[in-house]
């Protein structure tokens, strides 16, 4: 416990340091958002992947496939090291950064606005990630809380305001600055303690069995998840399908997440973008497979009927908690909790900068004081920084019901509204405002229906139908109703290889 604490107190003072020095560095709006567009590769490397993994990865998600799919659950992890970074980093990353700036665009809600030719879009966008990102911050205050409640035990509301406290101050302090070079210290210590925390349970786990290293584990596991499966009735084996749409839902639907493109924004220049891309594949691939595998090792640990169990059955979030406490050594462990408070800290700074500027950025300056001077939007922002990490501090604390529906569907939700309009925007001319904004509405519809419709078991399927269907809407759409003006297609491709600007023919969207 003295381990943990000592090393707890000096992560959050060096994070609340790297704040102030981040203060110094920042004195514009496109400072404390996009960091000035200066980041280097290894910095926005470790910021994306640590945004894109936060603690529900190695607490609940984890431990829940791993039982549930065993070693197939890897291929989650797959999927995310190298379609939600890899592919994402390729495909996106230099038309994202070139587009963005020649859009003069700092925000997801401003490229689509500035892409389509309509303000009112913006409008529009922004309320899609005020209303679906604060929740999901808020989810991940609440996993926050629970962490330190159990380890700690400091009291559930006492950890939460702590998390505000050290969260809001370094964010509010120094913008995108401070939040990235936060992002890099989180993102090593989350790769040391993975690394380490694979090792030793490999090696317990290869003991039980009655091997030695990966290969005695992984068979270990693999015999005892096929003893355990072939036992369950096959109308409640775990589908295949739901695995199917774990994979796309968790790989494909950051390509939409404005948290996550919002790296690309910011990056130096175009010339980082592969050695991003390595850095970051890397980095996911050791993370992603730390949290399934460690998951899957579960049913040498455990056997069904000593599952962590609740009021309602097995715990599935409580499987590798429980696993670390009992087999890692208690300076391991102190690592670990730090791993995971990392992850989620990571998680939520970047959520909740792009929630504020869905406000400070996309609706007031946009929309109500355009002529708003920079060190006002500065102090804006800042301000409203602090606002949501408090409003996501109280819905997390008093859980209400219909907010508790929107974290359920923030992910689908979010995706589907944003991924297609974002991958057609850079990639195709002849989408059009009315398909993009038709686009969004039927994803959130499709998700919200067939989540009410499907149940919320199965919300990754709905959520993977969600980010399909504009895929074929928008193009649908486009073909039927007037393209944006060909000056602003001559702006948003200038310099963007192979592409050519469509005949003047084209006129003008309202």
């Amino acid at each position: 416990m003295t381990a943990s604490i000592v090393l707890l107190s000096i992560f959050l003072l060096g994070m609340v340091a790297i704040g102030i020095w981040g203060m110094k560095k920042t004195t514009t709006l496109n400072d404390f958002f996009l960091g000035g567009r200066s980041v280097g590769p290894w910095v926005t490397a470790f910021a994306y992947g640590t945004t894109y993994f936060s603690a529900v990865v190695f607490i609940g998600f984890g431990g829940k496939i791993g039982w549930g799919y065993g070693l197939k659950g890897l291929a989650i992890a797959a999927g995310n090291a190298f379609i939600g970074t890899t592919l994402a980093w390729l495909i996106l990353g230099k038309r994202a950064r070139r587009m963005t700036q020649n859009l003069d665009a700092m925000t997801m809600p401003e490229f689509l606005q500035e892409r389509f030719g309509s303000r009112y879009i913006k409008m529009f966008a922004a309320l899609i990630i005020f209303v679906f990102l604060i929740p999901y911050s808020a989810s991940v205050f609440k996993g926050l809380g629970y962490l330190f409640e159990a380890n700690f035990h400091i009291k559930f509301d006492t950890a939460l305001l702590i998390m505000v406290a050290i969260t809001g101050l370094y964010l509010v302090l120094g913008g995108y600055f401070a939040v990235t070079l936060t992002d890099f210290v989180q993102g090593i210590i989350m790769l040391f303690g993975a690394t380490i925390m694979v090792f030793i349970l490999t090696g317990k786990a290869a003991e039980i069995g009655g091997g030695s290293g990966f290969g005695g584990a992984i068979s270990a596991a693999t015999e005892r998840y096929n003893q355990w499966h072939s036992a369950i009735p096959v109308e409640k084996q775990p589908s295949m399908l739901m695995l199917g749409a774990l994979v796309f839902m968790t790989s494909f639907g950051v390509w939409g997440m404005p948290q996550m493109v919002q790296k690309f924004y910011a990056i130096k220049n175009e010339a980082v973008i592969n050695k991003a891309a390595l850095i970051t594949t890397v980095f996911a691939v050791i993370i992603s497979f730390a949290a399934y595998y460690t998951g899957a090792l579960s049913h040498i640990f455990y056997e069904p009927a000593t599952l962590p169990m609740g009021p309602k059955g097995p715990e599935f979030d409580m499987i590798i908690p429980k696993l670390l406490t009992q087999y890692l050594p208690s300076w391991l462990m102190a690592v670990i909790l730090l791993l995971i408070l990392s992850a989620s800290m990571s998680t939520l700074s970047s959520l909740v900068l792009v929630s504020a500027s869905s406000v400070a950025i996309d609706l007031y300056k946009g929309h109500i004081n355009p002529q708003i001077s920079k060190e006002n939007s500065l102090l804006m922002m800042r301000f409203l920084s602090a606002v949501f990490v408090a409003i996501s501090y109280l819905v997390a604390k008093y859980q209400i019901s219909f907010i508790v529906e929107l974290m359920a569907l923030s992910w689908g939700a979010i995706a589907g509204a944003f991924m297609a309009p974002f991958f057609f925007g850079l990639y195709w001319k002849k989408a059009t405002h009315s398909g993009v904004v038709i686009g969004m509405i039927t994803a959130i519809a499709t998700n919200v229906i067939l989540y009410y419709k499907l149940g919320a078991a199965k919300s990754p399927i709905a959520a993977s139908i969600a980010m399909i269907v504009p895929f074929i809407v928008i193009p649908l759409v486009s073909f039927v109703t007037k393209p944006p003006k060909n000056e602003i297609l001559e702006t948003a491709f200038a310099g963007v290889a192979g592409q050519t600007v469509p005949s003047a023919e084209k006129v003008t969207m309202p």
